[in-house]
C-alpha cells in the first residue's frame, strides 16, 4: 500500500487560521436610548489610547450629538447599490476587510440589506467580519431579538420586520446594557432628540407607551443578564468548576405544517434560556398512515426547522403510526424533560374522547413536563391547508364516482337475482359493493356507497317496495350493518393504501440512493463521479444542477446535467462561498441570495471534496425529493473524496515509484559510469604524460582498455536512453517483415569482439517464417540478452543462439553455461537495476539489460520468460516467443 503522510497537527492547523475578532453589542431597549452615542463615546476613548479605530456604518438619524462624535473619526465610504431606479448606499463589507482595522464600529446589528447585498441582513457580514480576525462594536434593540418577536407584538402591537437570532446575541463576547428610564425616554422623545416632532407624536402614542417601555426594559436586562449569566457557565465548564445549573434539563419541541409551529419553535427558545441555555431540538412526527401534507405545510414545517437551526436548536423528523408512542420513546432515549406542544381552538371533539396529542402526552409521560402552547388568532393545528390540492380532489371525486357504480352494477345483479331466484340474500351483494370501495378508495367513498346502498336496497327490495320507509327494525340493522362494513373497510384499507405509498416513496428512494451508490463506486475518477453526482441530483430534483470541484486554488465547474452551464460573476461568488466557508450559499439561504443557484458545500468524511449547485425553486422546502437530493450530495461528496484519495494514492505510488527508480538509476550512475570514465580519464593522461617513454605493447594495452570502458560507457548510455525512452511511453514501433535469422546473426556479430575464449553457435532451421516486427529493437533486445550471458558465463564456456517456430510463434533461445539464477529470483530477472551478484567493480552492467529486452520485445507484442537452471544445476535460457500473423498449419511445420 502507498505510504500516507501523517494528519496535520490540529493545534498547528488551528494557528494558522485568523484569530475570531471580538463582538461587543450596546443593547438597549428601545430607539434613542443613546446605543449609538455610548459606542461612539467608548470608541473616541479608544482612539485616544492608541488603537486602531474605524467607523464602518453609523445611522445618526440627524442627532448633532451624535454626528459631533464623528469628527475626527476615519469614517469608511459607503458602497452604492442600484435598487429599482434608485442609488442606495449601504456598508461596504469588502473594504473593511481590506482595511482591517483593530475595532470597526458597525451600527444597527438588525438590519436588512439592500437586495443585490452579499447578505441578507447586517449581522451576517459581521459574522464574516468577526471571522477575519477583526473586532466589532455594534448596536441593537431587544424587540430585534428573533425569539422575542411574539413577544413583543404583544405587548406593543407592531411587529418588527428585522430580527437578529438568538445565536448571534449569545455568541457576544461583551453586552453594555444602555438603559434609561421610560420617563427621560419620553422626554428625549418630545425634545425631538429621537424623531421629528410629528414622528415623535405618534410614537409617543403608540409604541413609546410607558407600559410598553416599561416591559422592553425589564426584557432587556433580563437578555443581557441571561447572556452573561451563559458566559460564565461557560468558564465554569471550560474549568471543570462545579455550578448550580440544571444540566439534566432537555427540551423538545413538537411542530407540524400549521400556522402555529414558528411561535413553538419561539417558544422552544424562550424556555431554553430560562433553563440555563437547556439543550431543545425541534422535532415532526411523520405518519405513514395519513396522506403527505401539501406543499403549503412542507413549506411552513421547512421554515420553522430553519428558524430553530437559526436560534441555536437542533431538527430531527421522527416516524410512526402513533405520534405519542414515537415522541415519548424518542423523549426517553434521549432523556427528554420538557416538552411543549401547541393547540388550536377546533379539536373539542378529540379532547372529549381523549383523544388529543395533549390528553395523549399527559397519559404517557412520567417525568416529563408537557407545555402547551395556544394561537392567541385561533389558527388550527393540525389543519394547515383549507382546500386539498387539484390532484388530491380529483382522485376524492373519482373515489365517489366508482363507488356509486359499484352499487350501480350490485343494483343490477341484485335485479336479474331477485327475478331468477327466490329467497336470495341480496344484502351481501352490497356489502360487496361497499367492500370493494373501501379497499379502492378509502373511509369517505365507502361511508358514501354504503349510505347509497342502503337506500337503493330499502327502495328497491325491502318493504314496502318503491318506498325509503323502514318497514323493519332489522332495515335498521341492515342500514348500520352497511355501516360498519365500511367503516371497517374503509379506514383499514385506507391505512394500508397509504402506508402502502409510504412504502413506495421510501423504496423508491432507497432504489435511487442505491442506483447512484452504484454508478459513483463504479466511476473511476472524480470527473467521473462528479458526472454521475450531477445526473443523479437532477433526476431526483427535477431540475438543473452543477458540480464544481477545486482546481488551481479555486473552483471550477465541471459537470452538469442536462447538460454543463455557464455560471455568471453572482453564481460564482455564491459558490465560492460555500467552498471556503462550508455553508449553503444561494437562493434561499442567508449569503448572495438573489442569485438563480441554490449552493451546498459537498462535505466528504475528512474534508470537503466540491460544491454542487441546484437550480432555484426547484425542491420544495421539507419534501421528499429535498431529502433524497441532500441524502445523493451527501453520497457523492464521500464518492468524490474517496476518488480525489483513490487518485492521490496513486500518484504517490508514482512518485514512489520513480523516487525509487530515480535512486537506483543515481547509484547506478554514481558508480557504474563513474568506474569506465575513470579508467578511460588514467589511460589517457598516462598515454598525453609519458607516451614517448612507454612500451608499444604498454602503450597498446592502455589504448584498449580507452576503447573497451568507452564502449562499456557507451553501453550504459544507450541503456540509460532506451530505459527512458520506455519509461515515458515514447518507444516508436517501425515494424516490418523480418526474417529472424537475419536480426539474430546481425546481434552475434555485435558481440563477437566480447565473447574472449567464450563460444557462441548458432542453431537455425533451413526455413523460418517472417514475422512483424521492428528489426532494430529486436537486434538490440539480443545484443542486451547476449551480452547478459557472456557476463554471467566462464571462459571456455559455450553460449547458444537458437531459433525454431511452432503454429503460432517463432521462439528464440539463448542459452548459457553460467552459474544460473536461483528459483526465486526468475521472476524479477527482468527488472530494473536488478543484479544476481554484486561485484566491487559492478563489470557486468548496470542491471538494465534485461528490462530493456523485456520492453522491447512486450513493445512488439512478443513474449519472454527465463528459465533456470538447465543442465546440472547450472545454465540459464531466455526464451523470447514472436507471434505470427497467420498461423502455420501443422503440416507445414
Amino acid at each position: 500500500m502507498p505510504e500516507t503522510s501523517p494528519p496535520p497537527d490540529p493545534s498547528k492547523v488551528a494557528a494558522k487560521r485568523p484569530k475570531r475578532g471580538r463582538l461587543k453589542v450596546f443593547l438597549g431597549m428601545s430607539p434613542g436610548v443613546g446605543k449609538t452615542y455610548e459606542m461612539l463615546r467608548a470608541a473616541r476613548r479608544r482612539k485616544a489610547e492608541g488603537g486602531d479605530v474605524v467607523v464602518g456604518v453609523v445611522e445618526s438619524h440627524g442627532r448633532r450629538e451624535t454626528e459631533s462624535l464623528l469628527r475626527g473619526m476615519e469614517v469608511m465610504p459607503r458602497r452604492p447599490i442600484d435598487y429599482k431606479g434608485r442609488v442606495l448606499m449601504e456598508f461596504d463589507i469588502d473594504a473593511a476587510l481590506e482595511r482591517k482595522p483593530g475595532l470597526l464600529l458597525v451600527d444597527e446589528y438588525a438590519h436588512s440589506n439592500v437586495p443585490g447585498s452579499r447578505h441578507p441582513k447586517r449581522w451576517q457580514d459581521v459574522e464574516e467580519i468577526l471571522s477575519a480576525g477583526i473586532d466589532v462594536w455594534t448596536t441593537l434593540n431587544v424587540q430585534h431579538l428573533e425569539s422575542l418577536s411574539d413577544v413583543v407584538l404583544r405587548i406593543t402591537g407592531v411587529r418588527q420586520r428585522e430580527a437578529v437570532p438568538d445565536s448571534a446575541l449569545s455568541g457576544a463576547d461583551d453586552i453594555e446594557v444602555v438603559d434609561i428610564t421610560p420617563d427621560e425616554l419620553r422626554k428625549r422623545l418630545a425634545e425631538g432628540k429621537v424623531y421629528v416632532p410629528e414622528t415623535a407624536r405618534l410614537a409617543s402614542e403608540n409604541f413609546f407607551k410607558v407600559e410598553n417601555l416599561t416591559a422592553l426594559r425589564e426584557m432587556a436586562l433580563r437578555r443581557a443578564a441571561q447572556t452573561i449569566d451563559d458566559q460564565l457557565l461557560a468558564t465554569l465548564r471550560e474549568r471543570g468548576m462545579e455550578g448550580p445549573w440544571a444540566a439534566g434539563e432537555r427540551i423538545l419541541v413538537l411542530v407540524g405544517g400549521d400556522a402555529i409551529a414558528a411561535s413553538l419553535v419561539r417558544a422552544g427558545r424562550r424556555l431554553s434560556d430560562m433553563m440555563m441555555d437547556a439543550p431543545w431540538t425541534v422535532a415532526h412526527v411523520e405518519r405513514p398512515n395519513r396522506p403527505v401534507s401539501g406543499p403549503e405545510s412542507a413549506a411552513r414545517l421547512s421554515q420553522a426547522f430553519m428558524l430553530a437551526e437559526q436560534l441555536g436548536g437542533r431538527t430531527i423528523v421522527l416516524t410512526g403510526d402513533d405520534v405519542v408512542r414515537a415522541v415519548m420513546d424518542y423523549a426517553h432515549r434521549n432523556n427528554v424533560t420538557q416538552i411543549v406542544i401547541g393547540k388550536g381552538r377546533d379539536n373539542r371533539i378529540s379532547e372529549l374522547l381523549g383523544r388529543s396529542l395533549a390528553a395523549g402526552l399527559l397519559r404517557s409521560a412520567r417525568g416529563v413536563a408537557i407545555h402547551i402552547v395556544t394561537e392567541p388568532g385561533g389558527a388550527p393545528v393540525g389543519r394547515p391547508e383549507k382546500e386539498a390540492p387539484v390532484i388530491a380532489r380529483s382522485l376524492h371525486w373519482r373515489g365517489y364516482a366508482v363507488g356509486a357504480g359499484f352499487i350501480g352494477v350490485a343494483t343490477a345483479l341484485a335485479l336479474f337475482l331477485d327475478r331468477t331466484f327466490e329467497r336470495v340474500d341480496l344484502g351481501v351483494i352490497y356489502l360487496s359493493a361497499v367492500l370493494a370501495a373501501g379497499v379502492l378508495y378509502g373511509l369517505r367513498p365507502a361511508l358514501a356507497a354504503a349510505t347509497v346502498a342502503f337506500l337503493v336496497y330499502n327502495f328497491l327490495f325491502l318493504e314496502p317496495r318503491y318506498s325509503f320507509a323502514i318497514g323493519s327494525p332489522t332495515d335498521i340493522l341492515t342500514l348500520l350493518a352497511f355501516w360498519a362494513v365500511a367503516l371497517a373497510t374503509g379506514s383499514l384499507a385506507g391505512r394500508v393504501r397509504d402506508q402502502a405509498r409510504s412504502a413506495q416513496r421510501r423504496a423508491s428512494a432507497v432504489s435511487a440512493l442505491l442506483a447512484a451508490s452504484q454508478a459513483l463506486s463504479a466511476a473511476e475518477d472524480q470527473l467521473g463521479a462528479a458526472r454521475v453526482l450531477a445526473e443523479q441530483t437532477a433526476a431526483a430534483a427535477g431540475a438543473k444542477t452543477i458540480v464544481l470541484l477545486p482546481r488551481d486554488g479555486d473552483i471550477t465547474p465541471v459537470a452538469g446535467a442536462p447538460e454543463l452551464e455557464k455560471l455568471g460573476a453572482a453564481a460564482m461568488a455564491a459558490a465560492r462561498w460555500a467552498w471556503e466557508r462550508g455553508e449553503p450559499a444561494g437562493h434561499g439561504t442567508g449569503t448572495l441570495p438573489q442569485t438563480s443557484w441554490t449552493f451546498r458545500p459537498l462535505q466528504g468524511v475528512r474534508s470537503r471534496s466540491g460544491v454542487a449547485g441546484i437550480e432555484a425553486d426547484a425542491l420544495a422546502p421539507g419534501s421528499d425529493e429535498e431529502r433524497l437530493a441532500l441524502a445523493l450530495l451527501e453520497q457523492g461528496a464521500v464518492a468524490l473524496e474517496r476518488a480525489q484519495l483513490a487518485g492521490d494514492a496513486v500518484e504517490t505510488e508514482t512518485l514512489r515509484r520513480a523516487d525509487r527508480f530515480r535512486g537506483a538509476l543515481m547509484n547506478s550512475v554514481s558508480h557504474d559510469l563513474r568506474t569506465p570514465l575513470s579508467t578511460v580519464l588514467g589511460a589517457a593522461t598516462t598515454l598525453i604524460d609519458y607516451g614517448p617513454t612507454l612500451k608499444p605493447e604498454v602503450r597498446k594495452d592502455l589504448l584498449l582498455s580507452i576503447r573497451e570502458e568507452a564502449e562499456r560507457l557507451s553501453r550504459y548510455v544507450g541503456d540509460l536512453l532506451d530505459m527512458t525512452r520506455l519509461e515515458g511511453g515514447a518507444l516508436n514501433i517501425k515494424a516490418d517483415w523480418t526474417d529472424v535469422r537475419d536480426v539474430l546473426n546481425a546481434a552475434a556479430e555485435r558481440v563477437s569482439r566480447r565473447l574472449g575464449s567464450r563460444r557462441l553457435t548458432r542453431d537455425f532451421p533451413a526455413q523460418l517464417s517472417m514475422v512483424s516486427l521492428d528489426q532494430g529493437l529486436l537486434e538490440q533486445a539480443l545484443v542486451n540478452i547476449l551480452e547478459n550471458a557472456i557476463a554471467f558465463s566462464p571462459d571456455g564456456s559455450a553460449i547458444e543462439l537458437a531459433a525454431y517456430e511452432d503454429r503460432g510463434s517463432v521462439v528464440i533461445s539463448i542459452e548459457d553455461e553460467g552459474k544460473g539464477i536461483p528459483t526465486a529470483e526468475l521472476e524479477l530477472v527482468f527488472d530494473k537495476f536488478r543484479r544476481m551478484e554484486e561485484q566491487p567493480d559492478r563489470s557486468k552492467g548496470a542491471g538494465l539489460g534485461l528490462a530493456i529486452a523485456k520492453g522491447f520485445v512486450e513493445a512488439m507484442n512478443g513474449r519472454i520468460a527465463a528459465a533456470s537452471p538447465i543442465l546440472d544445476d547450472r545454465g540459464t535460457r531466455i526464451l523470447i516467443s514472436l507471434p505470427k500473423s497467420i498461423a502455420t498449419h501443422r503440416d507445414l511445420l
